[in-house]
């Protein structure tokens, strides 16, 4: 999504081809994309850049969210738009099957089981390999798996967001499902280099987002001492850490950092191969940032009312 799509203005292409590339020379082999993002132009760059490499890689997409006769974001998960899309979406990818494709978003105006259903059938139809929920309740996720197995959930997941530990996470374990952790890295705030949100660019994502409105972020900037601190306990980047407390947390849990910067994935990869985190230092983490200790709600209202908190 960082490519094409919500923090503010895009990277040049070439830049955008280089963190690709550089993602692959580093070992990546699973891409995230969504035909969302830039409507339908992360897509496109995705397929340009990964189609010699198609037969190495993970490809993954979502369907479900796009945009209305206004323009405007919206969400249709009904049966013949999900096929649509994703007719679309392969063309896009230039790819003949799409190895995961997830349901962008539950639609309160569809039955879940009419949206899996319309999965499963591309799954029959060979276009699709396997099929995926994001942002959805463990209740919704359950459902949805006794239509059609459900590979991979999808949802925010980092120190300061632990939503999925209400319940999703059990349910992930209990179905045998994969957990892939977008926004690993809190959007930026895990890096500890943003020190003033008001430098963002005005239609950056991270301004209608409580967290980062300038008197929470403030009360958040606080706690990036002494996680920094703990960094170089651990010999590793800011960045790094939260992604291995996120690897120390559960084997069924796949991170996915997005970045803008070639250099950006070289560190994040790099989080990968550091020594598994002592269990006394996961628990410091814990206590340090979690749902209690960070400063603001997550969404603004508007942007809560399209996620399925049920049981969330």
């Amino acid at each position: 999504m960082n490519l094409s799509h919500a923090y503010a203005t895009p990277p040049p292409r070439d830049m955008a081809e280089r963190v690709l590339r550089t993602a692959l020379e580093c070992g990546v082999t699973m891409f995230d994309t969504a035909a969302l993002y830039g409507f339908g132009a992360n897509e496109e760059l995705l397929g340009a850049v990964l189609k010699p490499y198609r037969a190495d890689i993970v490809l993954a997409s979502k369907g479900g969210m796009f945009r209305d006769e206004t323009g405007r974001r919206a969400i249709d998960a009904r049966p013949d738009t999900l096929k649509r899309m994703c007719d679309d979406s392969l063309m896009r990818l230039q790819t003949d099957v799409i190895d995961l494709y997830y349901l962008h978003r539950k639609d309160p105006n569809v039955p879940i089981a009419d949206s899996i259903g319309a999965l499963a059938d591309l799954v029959h139809e060979g276009k699709v390999r396997t099929i995926g929920l994001s942002e959805v309740s463990a209740a919704t996720l359950r459902q949805a798996h006794a239509v059609h197995p459900v590979t991979a959930i999808q949802s925010e997941y980092s120190l300061w967001t632990r939503n999925p530990e209400i319940a999703v996470l059990d349910a992930c374990r209990e179905l045998g499902v994969t957990f892939v952790a977008f926004s690993p890295l809190a959007r930026g705030f895990l890096c500890g280099e943003l020190r003033n949100p008001e430098e963002l660019e005005a239609r950056d994502i991270r301004r209608a987002m409580p967290r980062f409105a300038a008197e929470n972020y403030a009360k958040n900037l606080r706690l990036l001492d002494e996680y920094g601190a703990i960094a170089g306990e651990a010999g590793c980047s800011p960045a790094q850490l939260a992604l291995a407390w996120l690897l120390a947390k559960e084997p069924f849990i796949v991170p996915i950092p997005g970045t803008r910067q070639p250099s950006h994935v070289t560190e994040n990869m790099a989080a990968a191969g550091l020594p598994p985190l002592a269990a006394s230092l996961v628990a410091r983490l814990d206590a340090l940032i979690n749902e209690r200790s960070v400063a603001g709600k997550r969404y603004n209202d508007a942007t809560q009312q399209e996620i399925d908190t049920e049981n969330f």
